[in-house]
């Protein structure tokens, strides 16, 4: 299984980070590759998503279910169809800086087997192995988890800045 955890501050109250994260539809906005999301529930646990992604000549759409919601502190989802893959997002207080009213970390984990791929679920081009292709998305999927935290940073503070992102454990591969 592969891993990755980061994480950053967001000078924001926990409660509005936390209702912009259980938002996924939202995402599309924050990264390069996922093109759009379909949402069946109320975005609270037993919530279905379907998240079509993007990326080279490949097309992509994951089967995803939150699992649990613990307000304001933890939204956990699993994948449920064509690729072995859980993650949660996580928020804790955090003290603001100098000039900031309020302040929150937020934690962003996923475990992946990228090997559990089923490989009729992605319709690679001729030639082109699922192996090959797996070596070439792990760095891909580090940048994107990292652009995502950055643009919704942005989004729930109204602004862009440099953010900090603070890894706690990413593929070694990468």
């Amino acid at each position: 299984m592969d891993r990755i955890a980061l994480s950053t501050v967001v000078y924001a109250p926990r409660e509005e980070v936390f209702d912009l994260l259980l938002e996924f539809p939202r995402y599309t906005r924050y990264s390069e590759y996922l093109t759009d999301v379909e949402r069946d529930g109320d975005g609270g646990a037993g919530t279905d998503y379907r998240l079509r992604f993007a990326w080279w000549r490949l097309s992509y759409t994951v089967h995803s279910a939150v699992t649990a919601v613990e307000r304001p502190s933890r939204i956990e989802w699993r994948l449920t169809r064509h690729l072995d893959a859980e993650g949660f997002w996580a928020t804790t207080p955090a003290d603001p800086p100098a000039g900031e009213s309020a302040a929150t970390r937020i934690r962003f984990e996923v475990s992946f087997d990228p090997h559990s791929a089923e490989p009729d679920a992605v319709s690679l081009p001729r030639f082109v192995s699922l192996d090959a292709v797996v070596d070439r998305v792990r760095p891909v999927i580090v940048d994107e988890a990292e652009r995502v935290v950055e643009r919704a940073v942005a989004d729930v503070e109204g602004r862009r800045r440099d953010v900090e992102v603070v890894y706690h454990d990413r593929p070694d591969t990468v």
